[in-house]
């Protein structure tokens, strides 16, 4: 470890017999943990093992019902995130708390308990994301940011206060590879400066390369500890899911079909002075296909697909074409109408409403496919209900019914649930902007393997994704957006990762080649 192990040093963090009840649901139960100074200790378990829980303990969010925290050896009770930071302790959260209408350097200035004068800490802000490879400008409005670009503020906020103990939650999630590299060069130096941090991720090989020691969760329990450089990744995914792992089928000898989406010659002006223009996108999907778009954040994604779901209108009619039928200017229930049903990667607030219940969000976007709309427009509300508990059976979803909040859910099974909402749909035509963000790897082989089925009976799908590793598992070709640009899609046999990292990085279709 960097700092020294924990047993020749005190810990920065110990934590003995956490205890976290709601109603009948022990989300942590009788909990140990040690994390030293200058060490980076994993903290897994899939969805709904009680990591966020246990965070948010850490962090002064929920008060435990049992148990005692000791900071450099002295019990310590921290009673709010105030507390906790005065302690040291800061906090990336998987998602983001951020004001959309709001700078960067406004949303910073809001999470500090100590404000400063705005030229200062816009100064302080440009250094501390230049020392440590998280370019932010200060000056940026939230709303015009990828979602990279937004967790960088959350980032950098946290290290503008020097913590002692940094805890992140899905903090790769959103990334490309080279920057969750730079992320990783970030916490090594924070480590080697004697900064102990908390990493909570599904992602086992960068546990493997980046983490000391990991402690395993699953239903509120500790079920087992490791040295993630010692331990096959495997090993570790069976002790999180108790069980055999599932498996994603290989999709070679799936049959193509007729031509359902056409895009030609789309353009797309940015919608704010700090967006993406789209120029000149063109590609063809055809049945029980699955076409992959790559690309580092802030390239276009988030543009394409409210281009392809409906939420902006094309400038020609025809620059996109659903089954021969131009649709550039037809929204999105239009869309949905015809077959095209559309996934963002915000799922809070965008694929879903957090304090709507699940049966209302099953109704936001399935009310004309799924007939649950009667006739005087009356709701069929147990035909809501029932598809609803379809969805939570079939997917696996954590919650408490299906009448429960959208906003009770953990990540990455609201995630589940959304993937399964629009599955359920039967579309012709699936857009899925980032399929398996923040869930764990049984959860993310079930949504796999769930878009591979889709495809095998004739479903289109675009998959975009920031995840290579994804795409190259799912796609049967693969294009890189770029500065707003489409490259040709290629077949993934023979396609590396390096050729697609120099697309990622601009270099021309040809050069790469």
């Amino acid at each position: 470890m960097s700092g020294g192990g924990p047993e020749t040093v005190v810990p920065r963090l110990s934590i003995r017999g956490i205890s976290k009840r709601f109603g009948d649901l022990a989300a942590n139960a009788d909990i140990d943990l040690e994390v030293a100074p200058g060490e980076i200790h994993a903290l897994l378990g899939e969805n709904g093992a009680g990591k966020s829980t246990l965070v948010k303990i850490l962090y002064g969010l929920l008060a435990a019902d049992a148990g005692e925290i000791r900071w450099d050896g002295a019990v310590m009770p921290i009673t709010s995130p105030r507390a906790a930071r005065a302690l040291g302790i800061g906090m990336v959260f998987q998602h983001f708390s951020l004001f959309e209408a709001m700078s960067v350097l406004e949303n910073v200035s809001l999470g500090l308990d100590h404000p400063e004068r705005a030229d200062r800490l816009a100064a302080r802000v440009r250094e501390v994301s230049r020392a440590y490879g998280l370019p932010l400008d200060p000056a940026r409005i939230v709303d015009t940011l990828s979602i990279g670009e937004r967790q960088r503020i959350e980032i950098v906020r946290c290290l503008l206060q020097a913590p002692r103990l940094l805890i992140l939650d899905e903090p790769t999630s959103v990334l490309t590879p080279q920057e969750a590299e730079a992320l990783f060069r970030t916490l090594r130096q924070l480590a080697a400066e004697g900064c102990a941090i908390l990493y909570i991720s599904h992602k086992l090989a960068e546990i493997q390369a980046l983490c000391d020691r990991a402690t395993v969760l699953r239903g509120g329990r500790v079920v087992g500890r490791c040295i993630p450089a010692e331990t096959p990744v495997r090993e570790m995914a069976q002790m999180m899911v108790g069980a055999g792992l599932r498996e994603v089928s290989p999709r070679a000898g799936r049959p193509m079909g007729p031509v359902r989406l056409e895009v030609a010659n789309l353009d797309l002006p940015a919608a704010d002075p700090h967006g993406v223009t789209l120029r000149g996108i063109r590609f063809t999907l055809h049945a029980g296909e699955i076409l992959g778009i790559a690309g580092v954040a802030g390239n276009g994604q988030g543009e394409l697909q409210q281009a392809l779901g409906g939420e902006r209108p094309a400038v020609r009619a025809d620059a996109l074409l659903l089954d021969s039928k131009p649709m550039g200017q037809h929204d999105a229930a239009w869309r949905r109408q015809h077959g095209l049903c559309s996934v963002p990667e915000e799922r809070n607030g965008h694929a879903a409403v957090p304090g709507f219940s699940l049966i209302d969000n099953t109704f936001l976007t399935a009310h004309d496919r799924a007939g649950l709309v009667g006739r005087g427009g009356l709701v069929r509300q147990e035909r809501a209900r029932a598809l609803t508990e379809r969805i939570i059976a079939e997917r696996d979803v954590r919650a408490g019914g299906p009448a429960a909040a959208a906003a009770t859910l953990s990540g990455g099974n609201l995630q589940k649930f959304i993937i399964g909402r629009e599955l359920a749909q039967q579309p012709d035509v699936l857009v899925v902007a980032q399929p398996t963000w923040g869930v764990d790897a049984n959860a993310a082989a079930a949504i796999h393997q769930a878009l591979v089925a889709l495809a095998e009976a004739g479903s289109a799908i675009v998959v975009i994704s920031q995840d290579l590793d994804e795409l190259l598992l799912l796609a049967d070709r693969i294009a890189v957006l770029h500065g707003g640009e489409l490259s040709p899609a290629l077949p993934v046999e023979g396609l590396s990762i390096e050729h697609l990292g120099l697309l990622m990085g601009g270099v021309s279709a040809e050069a790469a080649s």
